[in-house]
């Protein structure tokens, strides 16, 4: 006697199946990939905590980080003051916590910025080519010379402004040479596949090749060396800060407090521990977060 067979849980096998079989695309890959790496998770979850205490630092630290008392200058932990004061009388967890929101800000925002620039500039470069693309290739020399921490001795030192403005604007105009050149060699490798040609030959718009086949396949190195390079701009923030021509108080910065601790070392090293321990903590977090982004995108290393 013949087997009787379900139609509908036929038509659901096969779907399934269908699904299994269907080969997976970069992005589900890395996004799989991603989820089952630590060292992803880790970094992740310490840049979510940064993020929150950014957008809501009253939420863990109670006070204002400008209220300083002389007469604590330099005193040890003590009880609601875990991380003790700083040589003017500040709350050390206070302004640590504080100085986070300055980091984040800074690093994000120029982050952004060189991204949208870089990207913008290389990838027409790179898809159009010719005169534009050569003198683009100049530019980007010429910024490649320029000394990131003398540029910013020279330029930010006339600057008045007390805001991270001038100093996001900085790191744009000197970070945008590198993401440019990346984006313009991804994507002109990307362009030169068969998909890419047949769309041209099918008579489709330079804005429609760029948007839908070149920008979607070309995009992974940029987001990679973004990520990386966020660490990199927060602790570029904290080394101009130091140096008295990025931010100035009465702005609460890590560097600005690293750098006002800094001659106490030995008689108040906690000044000086926490706001540069918070910096390795945060700079190491997304340079670990880019490698595990750079692990799950890269094809080679599959």
């Amino acid at each position: 006697m013949s087997e009787l067979i379900d139609p509908v849980a036929g038509i659901g096998a096969e779907t399934a199946s269908a699904r299994l079989d269907r080969p997976r695309s970069l992005w589900s890959d890395a996004r799989r990939d991603l989820c089952r790496n630590p060292v992803f998770v880790v970094s992740a979850l310490v840049i979510l905590f940064l993020v929150f205490v950014s957008l809501w630092p009253a939420a863990i630290a109670s006070g204002s980080p400008l209220a300083c008392d002389l007469a604590k200058s330099r005193q040890g932990p003590g009880p609601g003051h875990p991380f003790g004061y700083d040589g003017q009388g500040c709350d050390v967890y206070t302004r640590t916590v504080y100085g986070a929101r300055t980091s984040v800000t800074v690093g994000v925002c120029a982050t952004l910025g060189v991204a949208l620039l870089g990207s913008v500039l290389g990838g027409l470069a790179g898809f159009f080519g010719g005169a534009g693309d050569a003198v683009l290739s100049r530019i980007t020399d010429v910024f490649f010379a320029i000394p990131v921490v003398l540029g910013g001795l020279v330029l930010l030192s006339v600057v008045t402004s007390d805001t991270v403005w001038p100093v996001i604007g900085f790191m744009v105009l000197l970070g945008w040479p590198q993401i440019s050149r990346i984006a313009r060699g991804s994507v002109v490798t990307v362009q030169q596949n068969d998909y890419v040609q047949a769309a041209r030959a099918l008579g489709a718009s330079h804005s429609r090749i760029l948007l839908r086949h070149i920008a979607p396949n070309a995009v992974a190195p940029v987001i990679v060396v973004a990520t990386i390079a966020l660490g990199t701009y927060i602790a570029l923030e904290a080394t101009l800060s130091y140096l008295g021509v990025g931010l100035k108080p009465p702005s609460v910065s890590w560097g600005i407090d690293i750098s006002a601790a800094s001659p106490y070392v030995r008689t108040a090293p906690h000044a000086l521990l926490w706001p540069s321990g918070a910096l390795a903590v945060t700079v190491l977090a997304f340079i670990m977060l880019g490698d595990a982004v750079r692990d799950a995108l890269d094809p080679k290393l599959r």
